[in-house]
């Protein structure tokens, strides 16, 4: 045990905080988890806290052979803080999408293509902050996982490349677009130091280290956001590899050898080692399945589907008009009639609509220059549901492949261990 290095992976999700602990050779020797008592008010000390009870936690052995930690979060969610690390605004979440004027005025002045683009970016959010909570005292623009990472390092302008693209940083380019960031009225210095997700970027603040029992050497490696960390943990790292995530909400992703921007389809590209992970996010999903039956109807009549046998209705299961990918666009219709007298024959029909929108969605992406998938990896709790997983071999006609990995601090602990492994090899 004494020679066997550790390396940590944080995710700080949307309902609590994991930890995952793993060796040199990516086996697991820790997960531990703990829930937010009040997931939709959430505070930096919160997330701080779960961190804290979660690292106090883990066994003696562990905590002194760990070499690195990395930290995912919330795509989007955004604070500002003092110069000291302390919160000087409030929180905008994931899904606060309050920052209606700003997107416009973000529209005005960033390009097309911008990942700053649109209310849910952390651009908008930030615009908002700094228009209805001013305050001399802004010296940082942290994201989730940024805050964590500064309080592990005390220094609060890291970043990394994925939780930025939100911000407006231009991946291709690799730096701020300094002119359009000037026209919105946002100060340079606010912004952090980007370096690709998985990079050494400090050791640990000496007054952590000795709180937490952590070694001094500990080094603190950039993290992602959390869908790309659960991305990374699947095992999926060749071009063409995909993942699509049965959640809420649809979300496919695929590895590229070059960046698609398309904001009328809600494509964007994201950097990831030395390759590009396009995709999108549809508004269809499991979201549309808890909605007409309970999970006590879902999981009786989930044994009962018949995979080749399609029940050959065409539906497009939204809950409410509008849609993100493949194709953006805020007028689009749910489709989910015909209502059949069998409730067997509705659920197997909205599955099947589902599984007709990712390959639309990984069409799409073909049609725009990415690769087509050669396989398809899956993450989500719609992965249980067996039968959905035929439907959609069916459509989508390519290999369906068991993820190696399924949470998303297994994929910021490969970061941690990626961070490090650059690290040595560069010192050596």
């Amino acid at each position: 045990m004494k020679d066997n290095p550790f390396f940590a992976g944080i995710d700080l999700g949307t309902s609590g905080c994991r930890l995952t602990i793993i060796d040199k050779y990516k086996k697991i020797h820790s997960q531990t988890n703990t829930a937010y008592q009040n997931p939709d008010n959430q505070t930096s000390q919160l997330w701080w806290d779960s961190v804290v009870k979660l690292i106090n936690d883990l066994p003696f052995k562990i905590k002194k052979n760990l070499k690195s930690i990395a930290v995912d979060g919330t795509s989007g969610t955004i604070l500002l803080v003092d110069s000291q690390g302390r919160p000087s605004s409030s929180i905008l979440m994931y899904n606060d999408l309050r920052a209606t004027d700003e997107a416009k005025i973000i529209k005005k002045f960033m390009p097309e293509n911008n990942g700053g683009q649109g209310v849910s970016s952390s651009l908008a959010r930030l615009l908002w902050l700094l228009k209805h909570q001013p305050s001399e005292s802004h010296a940082h623009a942290v994201h989730q996982a940024d805050y964590i990472l500064g309080k592990l390092s005390n220094n609060y302008q890291l970043s990394d490349e994925n939780n930025c693209l939100k911000l407006g940083y231009d991946v291709v380019n690799q730096s701020w677009p300094s002119n359009e960031i000037k026209k919105l009225g946002i100060t340079q210095s606010l912004l952090p130091s980007v370096t690709p997700a998985g990079t050494a970027v400090a050791q640990i603040d000496e007054l952590q280290a000795n709180q937490l029992g952590l070694p001094l050497t500990l080094q603190c490696v950039t993290g992602t956001t959390d869908s790309i960390a659960a991305f990374i943990a699947t095992g999926a790292d060749k071009v063409g590899d995909a993942v699509t995530s049965l959640g809420s909400t649809l979300v496919v992703k695929l590895i590229s050898d070059t960046p698609i921007f398309s904001p009328k389809h809600g494509i964007y590209s994201h950097r990831l080692n030395n390759q590009w992970l396009v995709g999108g996010a549809s508004n269809a999903g499991a979201k549309v399945l808890r909605h007409y039956f309970s999970q006590q109807q879902l999981d009786e009549l989930t044994i009962q589907l018949k995979p080749d046998e399609p029940t050959g209705l065409d539906y497009y299961p939204l809950l409410q008009t509008g849609e993100r990918f493949p194709v953006a666009d805020t007028r689009k219709q749910p489709v989910l009639s015909p209502r059949p007298e069998s409730d067997l024959r509705f659920f197997q029909g909205i599955l099947e609509g589902i599984a007709t929108i990712e390959k639309q969605g990984y069409k799409k992406l073909a049609d725009l220059g990415a690769p087509l998938a050669n396989s398809v990896r899956s993450v989500g709790g719609g992965t249980r549901n067996k039968a959905w997983t035929m439907i959609r071999e069916n459509q989508l006609s390519v290999k369906m492949l068991e993820s190696e990995h399924t949470e998303a601090a297994y994929g910021s602990a490969l970061l941690a261990l990626k961070g490090f492994n650059e690290r040595k090899l560069k010192n050596d």
